[in-house]
């Protein structure tokens, strides 16, 4: 493939701790490839079942396979240890996945680079923060840290009242409870803006290019109302390095190149007319971000892929425009693990398609296939990704929507606004000189 083989036929095992890259996954398959997939989390035991081909110990094919995905931080140690081997590996190493699971650590990391960043503090005790908070009157953002259940990283509160009442009431109802469920956490200073995450693709020694500019919605329901989730959509588009990525994720590269890291790298940023101010770190492939950025990526999945993995130069081949997604739920992603009868109602329900051929931009998540049909599968919630594409925001969405009105799942849910705020966002960005 690095010589323009594009026909080589390549052997893929992709490594989770829960099910996230089945996608990702499946277009292989479709072009062609073999693909083995192991997930750790045995909640979700028949997720990707008709679709992919799952095995029990991953550690089994790193002699079969061509290439290995780590989809997930956490792996970093393993995956230097396969590099040192000669494998081609995509994923962590130990310094990116410290980056993105130690908040602190990595605030600390754009610190030393130069990078702005905004005030925070760090603590272990809730009584000593809700101390700060009494003596220190202001809005702020209450974040967890570290390798925590990701359940818990949805506990993450951004303060409204400016002098910083209902994260104080909120800390001190709450301490007994919180110290058991997040036991390191950081108050962030608030500050207002735009919200905008620039990533991309890195080969172990340099960026590859162009970068991606990406703007997630992280609220369940449309005007950013409801409870936090991974991601309920992403309006992205493809670029030259600007001004913000040449503020921040450029002058990692030193650090990356050191760590040997090969994948996916983001900093999400509050920007306004004072400055850029990174947020937090994704050392990994973003769900449902991939598979957006699949929609927006006009060269074989493999190729690029494998001559990543090899650590090879070359540039991405991309549309003009612009992308989004949007994530199709069932409200059993609102129920716990032991919500049995929540969750038995939607198990095993069929997705169906009025045009059963016209499957442009349908991208899966927790699903399966039995006899033909795609049937709900797992206890997410997370059904699959819609995406399209368009010269402007107003067609990308227009034509990602109409996809949309093709799937059939009884109380499917997915946000309206997806881009619609870009508008607005896009002329400040633009206004400010990052864009």
């Amino acid at each position: 493939m690095a010589n323009g083989n594009s026909n080589l036929k390549l052997k893929f095992l992709f490594v989770s701790v829960e099910p996230l890259s089945g996608d990702l996954a499946w277009t292989l398959k479709r072009e062609g490839h073999e693909i083995k997939i192991f997930i750790k989390d045995k909640d979700s035991p028949d997720v990707y079942d008709g679709f992919l081909d799952k095995v029990e110990r991953w550690e089994d094919f790193t002699d079969w396979c061509d290439v290995l995905i780590f989809d997930d931080v956490g792996f970093g140690a393993t995956a230097e240890k396969l590099r040192k081997k000669g494998k081609f590996v995509i994923g962590g190493s130990v310094y990116t996945d410290r980056l993105e699971m130690d908040r602190e650590f990595g605030q600390q990391e754009l610190k030393n680079r130069g990078i702005n960043i905004l005030p925070h503090w760090h603590f272990t005790n809730y009584d000593e923060a809700v101390n700060f908070l009494r003596q220190n009157p202001a809005r702020y953002v209450f974040k967890p840290i570290g390798a925590i259940l990701s359940e818990y990283k949805d506990l993450l509160f951004i303060g409204e009242e400016e002098d910083g009442r209902d994260l104080l009431e909120l800390l001190d109802q709450n301490k007994k409870i919180w110290q058991k469920k997040t036991p390191i956490f950081q108050l962030q200073k608030f500050v207002s803006g735009v919200e905008v995450a620039i990533g991309t693709f890195f080969n172990g020694k340099d960026f590859i290019y162009p970068i991606n500019v990406n703007f997630e919605h992280k609220r369940v329901f449309p005007g950013d109302i409801g409870p936090l989730t991974g991601d309920m959509g992403a309006l992205m588009f493809w670029s030259e390095p600007n001004y913000l990525f040449k503020a921040t994720l450029e002058k990692m590269l030193p650090a990356l190149r050191e760590s040997g890291y090969v994948g996916y790298i983001d900093i999400n940023c509050i920007v306004n007319g004072r400055g850029i101010y990174p947020l937090e770190f994704t050392t990994r492939f973003g769900y449902p971000t991939i598979s957006v950025q699949l929609e927006g990526i006009i060269m074989p999945t493999s190729e690029w892929l494998y001559r990543l993995a090899r650590g090879e130069n070359f540039e991405l081949k991309t549309k003009r425009g612009f992308q989004v997604g949007v994530m199709i739920m069932l409200p059993s992603m609102f129920a716990s693990h032991k919500d049995k009868e929540t969750l038995e109602v939607y198990h095993d329900l069929p997705i169906l398609f009025k045009k059963p051929n016209v499957l442009e931009g349908i991208h899966i998540d927790d699903i399966k296939l039995e006899d033909g049909v795609w049937r709900i599968a797992g206890n997410s919630g997370a059904v699959m990704i819609v995406t399209g594409s368009g010269t402007t925001v107003e067609e990308t969405r227009k034509q990602t929507y109409l996809r949309i009105q093709n799937i059939m799942v009884q109380n499917m849910f997915y946000r309206t606004d997806v881009g619609v705020k870009w508008a607005e966002d896009g002329d400040k960005l633009r206004t400010w000189g990052y864009i």
